[in-house]
């Protein structure tokens, strides 16, 4: 049941449902913001308060052969006649119509300050003038001649176009971004030459795949430059899907100062990004010292951008130095791609690069028509009043007498000659200084031209072929105009492939330099500077000592294994410093109070380790497929209690050593061990009582080494090991003489 009006203080108030009411005007209001403020329309690629500048424009006749005037006259004119939104709004829009930098095809030449690539906002529009460049003509051609239709604009006291003619391919030339409710839109600039021959090729072919069209336009063409590294196949994507991106990078090159050294100079940096805030940027990681490549940056730039960065060495590879500016700055950005745009300036869709051509194709040949039509019933009308004036000419004397004496002369040389209203009011239009003019043969030359000129446009209205073939034809004069050998037509992006680097980037971005991990036995760690060669001198707490100390570096991964079977992955670049005693590990990592770390090593990316337990079981495993990502670690090796993880080595060899807490040596060829990325492995040794005390591998022709307690290096060959070879799980036969008490064959790294 509806809720009846209340009456209040004389005046009936209607009572509404609040959602109702929300939803109606929340809905008003995006429909507004996407068709009449953030959406281009696929036609003209203008929003409506571009199309409302450049038509306020021509109707103060702002061409580019004319004077320039104050761009406050022209925000003024647009907001008073057809934008009824604020000035500042207005301005911002015009400004970024003539940056050459942030437009590729400006549609306003401007005069005085408009901003520049640094990111500096433009003068006051008080202070600055325009006019429209030809490129903004182009869009114009034809407005006067019932090309496009007009509409009522905000207070019904004029007139505007809903649309321009745009005898230019300006949505994708020019490109859009804009943020609607709940939809946005994002294209970018491209080459028009490029542009031009996708559009003739797409008349011949209307069915052509995005593939082909890919081959006449590549991808973007910035104003400002810089080098496109998508791939072609990510670039044919979102051609095809109307949705994707590409990643634009700074163009850069490697400039010799002399002595060996170089320097790095950025001429070209990426689309909508100001040069004095990255810059910045550049400078504040320097500072910070997260780039240590970099020995210092300045900026060189006066008409032409030049960017200078000094290398901290000669040896620092430069292509290194720059990818590492490429993560962390904005040398490298992606630029989105969305088109979505109103197709017939009221559905807003996204459109797929064919479809966005073939949109503007059939608008321009609706343009076509309507212009052809409009131009013929033109010629119908003079050819009309030519028929009259070739009348009046031949009885010029009769005319004249029935103009002079006559009361109501134009009734009367209906009559008289039988003419038309509009012959008629042309006669009786004509000034007399004109009469001596209208001679035959003018008349019947002019009549002849005309003729000639309604068959044509005749046989273009009913011959789509024709119409076709005229549309390329305007389409070859702006691929001439604006070609590729021109100024303004130049390619100014160019096409790469990002370098593959192999160097971490992460390492990279660390200083590299020297230390020691000292891990002590109950279990604390640190890192002091260089490579300590002696280890009787460190320093530790009261019953505690030595028990790893690893040569490493600031950029290296620190891999620690546990008695749990798990391993334990530590930056260097993290561990504490030299001074003191260091951090509990347990701070570090999540180890156990009841395990304890059995080795530490530094990382070597594709190498292979052999992993074994106490009761004699192991496997191997790629060494990359330990590496931890918390500090909780990664579970490789299943053991359990009193089983414990023992041993960790290196692979290195094609047969195995194990010997056993019993002193029992077996060797047998490494191909008999599984190769697995967790679990608990394969039986190495077998034992009736102990466990298993180290394990190790080593090649057939190298022989089995081992260091006994003085530091001496033993081998025994091949040949003197033929008493200890044997099959994986055997027991094996006590230790060769001279083999170390502590059933150790030394240490593994």
């Amino acid at each position: 049941m509806a809720d009846k009006p209340i009456l209040v203080d004389g005046g009936l108030i209607e009572p509404v449902n609040l959602r109702e009411a929300l939803e109606e005007r929340y809905l008003s209001y995006a429909l507004s913001t996407i068709m009449h403020r953030a959406l281009p329309d696929v036609r003209d690629g203008l929003k409506p308060v571009h199309r409302r500048i450049l038509y306020a424009m021509r109707e103060l006749k702002l061409d580019p052969t004319s004077a320039y005037k104050k761009c406050a006259k022209i925000v003024g004119e647009v907001m008073g006649n057809f934008h009824p939104h604020g000035d500042q709004a207005i301005y911002d829009a015009l400004v970024r119509l003539a940056q050459g930098f942030a437009v590729r095809y400006p549609l306003i030449d401007g005069q005085g300050n408009f901003g520049n690539v640094d990111g500096d906002n433009p003068a006051a529009m008080r202070y600055t003038e325009s006019r429209m460049t030809e490129v903004a003509l182009a869009l114009l051609d034809g407005i006067d001649e019932d090309t496009v239709d007009f509409r009522p604009t905000y207070d019904g006291s004029n007139r505007e176009p809903v649309v321009l003619p745009a005898a230019f391919p300006n949505l994708l030339a020019n490109g859009a971004s804009g943020i609607a409710v709940g939809m946005a839109t994002n294209i970018p600039p491209h080459n028009v030459e490029e542009l031009a021959a996708a559009l003739l090729h797409l008349i011949k072919h209307p069915n052509a795949t995005i593939e082909k069209l890919v081959e006449f336009v590549p991808g973007p063409d910035f104003p400002t430059g810089g080098v496109i590294v998508e791939p072609k196949e990510s670039i044919i994507e979102a051609y095809r899907t109307g949705r994707g991106g590409f990643r634009l990078r700074a163009k850069w090159h490697k400039e010799d100062v002399g002595r060996g050294g170089y320097q790095i100079v950025i001429t070209e940096i990426p689309y909508q990004v100001a040069k004095a805030k990255l810059y910045e940027k550049i400078a504040e990681l320097i500072t910070e010292k997260r780039v240590p490549l970099i020995a210092d940056a300045r900026d060189e730039s006066a008409e032409e951008i030049r960017l200078v960065i000094e290398p901290r060495s000669r040896s620092v590879d430069p292509t290194i130095l720059m990818e590492s500016l490429f993560r962390l700055t904005e040398l490298e950005v992606r630029i989105g791609l969305n088109m979505n745009v109103l197709s017939a300036g009221q559905i807003p869709n996204v459109l797929s690069l064919r479809e966005v051509l073939r949109q503007w194709l059939k608008h321009r040949l609706e343009v076509l028509v309507r212009r052809s039509r409009f131009r013929l019933a033109k010629i119908e009308h003079r050819l009309e009043v030519l028929d009259g004036y070739l009348i009046a000419y031949l009885n010029i004397e009769e005319v004249i007498r029935i103009i002079r004496f006559q009361d109501e002369p134009k009734a009367r040389l209906m009559a008289r000659f039988r003419l038309t209203d509009a012959q008629a009011e042309a006669i009786l239009n004509l000034r007399l200084r004109s009469l001596a003019k209208l001679e035959e043969m003018e008349i019947r030359a002019e009549h002849d031209r005309l003729s000639k000129e309604r068959r044509q446009l005749k046989a273009l209205l009913k011959s789509e072929e024709l119409q076709w073939e005229r549309v390329a034809l305007e389409i070859r004069e702006i691929k001439e105009r604006y070609s590729k050998k021109t100024e303004l037509g130049r390619r100014r992006t160019a096409f790469a492939t990002a370098p593959e680097v192999e160097v971490d980037l992460e390492q990279v971005l660390v200083e590299k330099e020297p230390i020691t991990v000292i891990l002590s036995e109950k279990g604390w760690i640190r890192a002091m500077r260089g490579h300590v060669e002696d280890t009787s001198k460190l320093d530790f707490k009261q019953g505690d000592g030595l028990k790893r100390a690893i040569k490493a570096s600031t950029t290296d991964k620190l891999l620690l294994f546990a008695t749990n079977g798990k391993f334990f992955t530590i930056e260097a670049k993290e561990l504490p410093g030299g001074r003191g005693h260091g951090e509990p590990l347990r701070l570090i990592v999540d180890l156990e109070e009841n395990h304890d770390v059995v080795e530490a090593f530094v990382h070597q990316p594709g190498r292979k380790l052999l992993l074994a337990s106490t009761s004699g079981y192991g496997f191997i495993v790629a060494e990359d497929e330990v590496v931890a990502s918390t500090r909780k670690g990664k579970h490789v090796m299943n053991v359990a209690e009193p089983d414990e993880a023992r041993r960790a080595v290196p692979v290195n060899g094609d047969h195995v050593a194990v010997v056993g807490e019993n002193r029992k040596l077996i060797i047998f060829p490494l191909d008999e061990v599984n190769e697995m990325a967790r679990g608990k492995g394969v039986i190495l040794q077998r034992y009736k009582d102990g466990g298993l005390s180290d394990v190790r591998t080593f090649y057939k022709a190298q022989g089995l080494t081992w260091l006994d307690a003085a530091g001496r290096t033993f081998t025994l060959e091949w040949g003197e090991l033929r008493d200890w070879i044997g099959a994986r799980a055997q027991a094996g036969r006590l230790a060769p003489k001279g083999f170390p008490r502590s059933g150790r064959f030394g240490p593994a790294f």
